[in-house]
């Protein structure tokens, strides 16, 4: 018997319903970038699998939008006979409907799975948005998995650094002066920051999925399904009145009479307008504890700090191991493999104290996998690691007191020539930004341009943004701060986590990214500067020493300096040598 595709399967769903097509976006009812297994609605549809994207599906065509980031990507995964590739923000799928779809057209949409700010923007377009009452994915998708129901755990307050009734009542102050009376809180992040909680529903995202609402008196309702709360003390729970998860569009609809409620429209459902604005009125206003969370406390700073340290003694010592089991693996004809590589990363990271976790997915790319800026390495595409090519390695970890991310693009022979220069070229801008002192409140767009300068002059840039905050234990990629050539109006000041990590990436060929976490610093009256939070060893050996300015060996030599005095205690004994000579001051 035939077993319909996906894709056919939901086609025939819509000619049942009545619709001409409907959205799938990649993302779940909190906008997480990294979504439980019973949420990849869009890989099951597609078999794309990466962290943004959006599909639409008409009754006679198919189309997915992803960001520069998934470009080559998304064009292995998908069968391109089938679905036709779009840039999400160059071509976005408001315009593409504006210009392709006749008036009238019924498009079918799940209120919790699109923002305020995505409705606004297809409502402009000529079709039908037609709101769903239930998933089609419910009924079509009969392996998928079970909603996860990850245990909870109390974030003390002696490495959170301050009380979840500090924190509350100090937005609570927020609602007060916008004359609101409750905030829909429906970031992961954001509630568990509030709370002083963290979840474990997403691997390497430890934050639980619920909702809660803040009142303008800082008691908090929070919806949250009882099976992941027997960890938590009654200390903790009994601080919050507790509800089920799927009762918070009800509970909203309920007290909405009469009432202000503050909303956030880039990241709450659009079903939270449905509910509340026939009865009350909303104040659309980004989430206050966004940019509250995002100048981090003295305890907090001090726990990535040391966190740091940690985690570039597990960098050096996979580093050192790195140098000496490539050569040896190549000479006996059975070089590593990504996934080989990854693993031992793995296991030294584990070694740490306070590690809980990986802070996301490693990125193990050797040659032209890293051409591939979010790749993931499998046993189909598992590539080895040899002398003649790079191998780039974006990684971090979840630790009792931070979150690391951090990328090294390394090689143990001689790459091409032009290769070298783009290397040369990535790390130039990295310098150039990492070095740089800016005035305090300047915001990430205006910084960009200095990373991608070198590149520039080559002709050449990079399809991605060059830094973004990291969280406190929290997600890897933290609002609201962005360093991007898109605009992004939030002032950064001194106590944000930031990362710096420009790139360059030729499909077939090569991928190359340098990355760095770093603390914004007050450096003069006004004016900040970056302090590193990375501690790891930037490969020189493919670099054009001579473009480079006699500042920018400095800084590195400096760096490198630091490198070696913070973590030559920290390391395996045996690799003391071989971090000695990774730090050595260039010209030596």
């Amino acid at each position: 018997m035939h077993t319909p595709t996906p894709l056919s399967a939901l086609r025939h769903w819509l000619e049942a319903s009545h619709l001409d097509g409907i959205i799938v976006p990649r993302t779940d009812a909190w906008q997480s970038e990294n979504c439980a297994s019973n949420d990849e609605k869009l890989a099951w549809l597609t078999g794309f699998d990466g962290s943004a994207g959006v599909a639409l599906v008409l009754k006679e065509k198919a189309l997915l939008f992803v960001d520069g980031r998934y470009q080559v990507q998304a064009r292995v995964q998908v069968n391109m006979d089938e679905i036709e590739i779009h840039h999400l923000h160059n071509e976005p799928l408001a315009d593409w409907l504006t210009a392709n779809v006749e008036a009238g057209t019924r498009i079918g949409f799940d209120p919790l799975l699109m923002t305020n700010a995505e409705f606004e923007k297809l409502s402009a377009t000529p079709c039908e948005l037609v709101p769903l009452n239930a998933s089609p994915f419910d009924a079509l998708w009969t392996d998928r998995p079970a909603a996860p129901a990850g245990l909870i755990r109390e974030m003390p307050v002696e490495v959170s650094g301050k009380s979840s009734e500090d924190k509350r009542q100090r937005v609570a102050a927020v609602l007060a002066a916008n004359n609101a009376d409750y905030l829909a809180v429906t970031l992961p992040d954001n509630i568990a920051w509030l709370l002083n909680v963290r979840g474990s529903d997403i691997p390497t995202s430890p934050v639980p999925l619920s909702f809660a609402l803040l009142g303008r008196d800082g008691r908090v309702e929070w919806f949250v399904n009882d099976n992941k709360l027997a960890e938590l003390p009654d200390s903790v729970l009994n601080a919050f009145t507790i509800a089920p998860q799927n009762t918070f569009i009800e509970r909203c609809q309920q007290l909405a009479e009469g009432k202000r409620v503050m909303v956030d429209a880039d990241s709450a459902p659009v079903a939270l307008r449905f509910a509340i604005e026939p009865r009350g009125e909303i104040v659309w206003q980004t989430d206050p504890i966004t940019l509250i969370k995002a100048t981090k406390n003295p305890v907090e700073l001090a726990g990535y700090r040391e966190c740091h340290h940690q985690d570039g003694a597990a960098w050096v010592n996979f580093l050192a191991w790195l140098s000496r089991e490539v050569p040896l693996r190549a000479a006996a004809g059975q070089p590593l493999t990504e996934l080989e590589v990854q693993a031992q990363q793995l296991a030294f990271r584990k070694q740490q104290p306070g590690f809980i976790e990986q802070s996301f997915a490693t990125i193990s790319a050797s040659s032209s996998n890293a051409a591939m800026c979010h790749y993931h390495s499998s046993e189909a595409s598992n590539k080895p690691i040899g002398h003649d090519h790079f191998y780039l390695n974006d990684s971090g970890g979840q630790y009792a007191n931070g979150t690391t991310d951090a990328t090294r693009t390394l090689a143990w022979g001689n790459v091409p020539p032009q290769q070298r220069l783009h290397y040369t070229a990535v790390l130039r801008g990295f310098l150039s930004l990492i070095t740089l002192q800016f005035p305090s409140g300047t915001q990430g767009h205006q910084l960009d341009a200095f990373t991608r300068r070198p590149l520039w002059e080559m002709g050449l840039d990079y399809d991605h943004g060059t830094g973004h905050g990291v969280g406190h234990q929290l997600l890897i990629h933290e609002n609201p701060h962005r360093i991007a050539k898109k605009v992004n109006p939030w002032p950064l000041v001194a106590g944000n986590i930031m990362t710096i990590e420009p790139g360059y990436y030729l499909g077939d060929s090569h991928g190359i990214r340098i990355e760095n976490q770093v603390e914004i610093v007050e450096s003069h009256p006004g004016f900040c500067k970056f302090a590193s939070l990375t501690l790891i060893p930037i490969d020189l050996s493919q670099v054009e020493l001579q473009l480079l300015s006699e500042q920018e060996k400095r800084w590195l030599d400096a760096y490198h300096q630091q490198v070696r005095e913070a973590l030559s205690p920290l390391v395996n004994s045996d690799v003391r040598t071989w971090l000695e000579a990774a730090t050595a001051p260039i010209g030596m």
